[in-house]
């Protein structure tokens, strides 16, 4: 059988001459361009060159119309041109590197700080423990600069009412979540609070507390690693025991029980620390760590065993106000406002820590009594107990270091501060009952 062969020559199909030549067969036509290599003339042959072109103008046209020269010298001429009518138009807020020297003839503001008259860029921030008595003033603060917060608690001692009245603002968000458990967010700065703090709760169930302040701590460290998240770690100033150096000082190790009721508290968060300051080293990871002295304020739980709540919440239920021991133990009571204000300057600052945050007025707990009496009512009557174990016979923090490198000092002494918190507790406590009836029938 003959076969049947298609010929893609220039010329004549050899075929229609096939009587003409011996055997049946024309002479072979000569190819066009047969001095070009075989890829070559397949390429001219196919026209292919034509559509490369078409193909290379396009793409320099679009080059052309997308180049950033045509941004950027509106830019410039748009700037040009507002300069002197703008007084702030030559003020640069994107990031750069810090210290830059301001003498030369860019005049651009960096770092941290924001010049006047300029709106700073929103953070998102993840507050755990957000609806806790500190961790919702703290909130409060976060919203009112303008940054976006996300708030993860479980709600243990934290109460859906204390952040209430964010839940209509597009920023705040609320997830129920035990940090014990991974969590994965996007987020600037992690604000680490989550964990019970009064002995009432935290004594409720030891190993939790424990569990919350390491695995917790490691999630929350975890997660600021993988996402590159600022982390603060809120410490305690129980890590210092009970201290044998009164004021207690950042570099004093403490004096700690490890095997006593409250070491699930203080060697927990002792641990807390050290993993801190481990991912820090061993991860490069920003990382700042503050040791939280005796708070008080609104919003604190009414019954959670601290002795300024007991004292409030007892004074206006008319019950005696218990003081354990001998009631020359010593305290510091800083405002929750103060601690709020330090918290945000460590995490924007620029060293690590430990800092101590709280109040240097030292009070025994027989004259914390008596403000109580003067606050609220002076015929109150002061009943003795026996004193809980491991109790510190002194609290009182040295701050010269966060006076020196935060410019941070607390203002409201507790004179002013308690009536506030007072105000407070008798919404909560006597509910819609007017305020001024129940302080007449205390004062009766």
């Amino acid at each position: 059988m003959a076969s049947e062969l298609t010929y893609r020559g220039g010329g004549a199909s050899p075929v229609a001459g096939a009587g003409a030549g011996a055997g049946g067969y024309s002479a072979k036509p000569s190819k066009p361009l047969a001095w070009l290599p075989r890829a070559a003339r397949y390429a001219a042959a196919e026209h292919r060159p034509l559509f490369a072109l078409a193909g290379m103008l396009i793409a320099a046209a679009v080059i052309t119309i997308a180049s950033p020269s045509t941004s950027s010298s509106a830019a410039v001429s748009s700037y040009s041109n507002s300069h002197t009518n703008n007084p702030l138009a030559r003020f640069s807020v994107e990031p750069a590197a810090h210290h830059r020297d301001l003498s030369g003839p860019a005049r651009h503001f960096v770092g941290g700080k924001v010049p006047l008259g300029l709106k700073r860029k929103a953070l998102r921030v993840l507050v755990t423990g957000g609806a806790g008595f500190v961790g919702s003033h703290l909130v409060d603060r976060l919203l009112e600069r303008g940054d976006s917060v996300i708030v993860v608690d479980n709600l243990f001692t934290g109460r859906k009412d204390n952040v209430v009245h964010h839940f209509g603002n597009p920023n705040f968000e609320m997830i129920r979540h035990d940090v014990v458990e991974p969590i994965l967010l996007e987020v600037d700065q992690i604000y680490h609070l989550a964990c019970p703090a009064s002995p009432v709760h935290y004594k409720y169930n030891p190993v939790k507390t424990i569990k919350t302040n390491v695995v917790g701590t490691l999630n929350m460290l975890g997660l600021a690693k993988r996402i590159n998240a600022r982390f603060l770690l809120t410490s305690t100033s129980e890590v210092y025991g009970d201290p044998l150096q009164h004021p207690q000082v950042e570099t004093y190790w403490g004096n700690v029980n490890p095997i006593g009721v409250r070491s699930c508290y203080d060697e927990g968060k002792r641990t807390a620390e050290t993993l801190t300051m481990d991912y820090h080293r061993g991860a490069n990871l920003e990382v700042r760590i503050a040791r939280i002295f005796n708070t008080y304020g609104p919003r604190m739980c009414i019954d959670d065993g601290r002795v300024v709540s007991n004292f409030v919440a007892q004074a206006l239920r008319k019950e005696p106000l218990t003081v354990y021991g001998d009631g020359k133990q010593t305290r510091s009571f800083q405002y929750v406002s103060d601690l709020v204000e330090g918290l945000m300057k460590l995490m924007e600052g620029e060293h690590v820590g430990p800092f101590n945050l709280g109040n240097p007025g030292e009070f025994t707990m027989l004259e914390l009594a008596k403000v109580v009496q003067d606050t609220i009512d002076p015929n109150a009557r002061i009943e003795f107990r026996q004193n809980t174990q491991d109790d510190p016979h002194k609290r009182k923090p040295d701050i010269s270091r966060a006076k020196e490198l935060l410019g941070w000092e607390p203002k409201i002494p507790l004179r002013e501060g308690l009536p506030l918190m007072v105000t407070d507790f008798r919404k909560r406590i006597f509910g819609d009952q007017d305020s001024t009836t129940t302080t007449g029938n205390q004062q009766g």
